[in-house]
């Protein structure tokens, strides 16, 4: 829950900055000299970038919180027994040892979205957090796909 109400309040400040961003764009443009109208485009431009990424990512986690939803009613969710530092940080070893037996579960059955979930998981773990993004990535398409086939499998 803290998670969600962090990203909230984190996204609804982005938006308010993305609008003061904006309305600066546009008092620029409204200038109307060639320079402060190039500049105003540009400035402009920065808001669209960011509410595209913006939605993009809010996307991708309400997917991924969906697949976990799904996964934990099926007690199919990783249990997080991994071994851990004075600081609270997990254990490099353990995580890699997870790892393996994830990786090999999902070369087993490819096809799989929990398995691809729980890979993901054990990336995260890992501290590989672009390919953590990708093995949930092909969760979430898998999911999708399995959801729009016509056999529904």
């Amino acid at each position: 829950m803290r998670a969600k109400i962090t990203y909230l309040v984190l996204s609804a400040a982005l938006i308010g900055y993305f609008l003061l961003v904006g309305s600066r764009g546009v008092l620029l443009i409204q200038q109307g000299t060639p320079v402060t109208v190039a500049f105003g485009i540009a400035v402009l431009i920065l808001p669209v970038i960011g509410i595209w990424f913006l939605w993009k990512n809010t996307q991708f986690v309400t997917k991924a919180n969906r697949l976990a939803a799904e996964l934990d009613a099926e007690g199919g969710l990783p249990v997080d027994k991994l071994a851990r530092t004075p600081g609270g940080r997990i254990d490099r070893d353990a995580a890699d040892e997870v790892f393996a037996a994830r990786r090999a579960e999902t070369e087993d059955s490819p096809g799989d979205w929990r398995c691809w979930f729980r890979l993901a998981i054990a990336y995260h773990d890992a501290r590989d957090t672009p390919r953590a993004r990708k093995a949930m990535q092909r969760a979430i398409a898998l999911r999708e796909n399995r959801e729009t086939s016509p056999t529904g499998v």
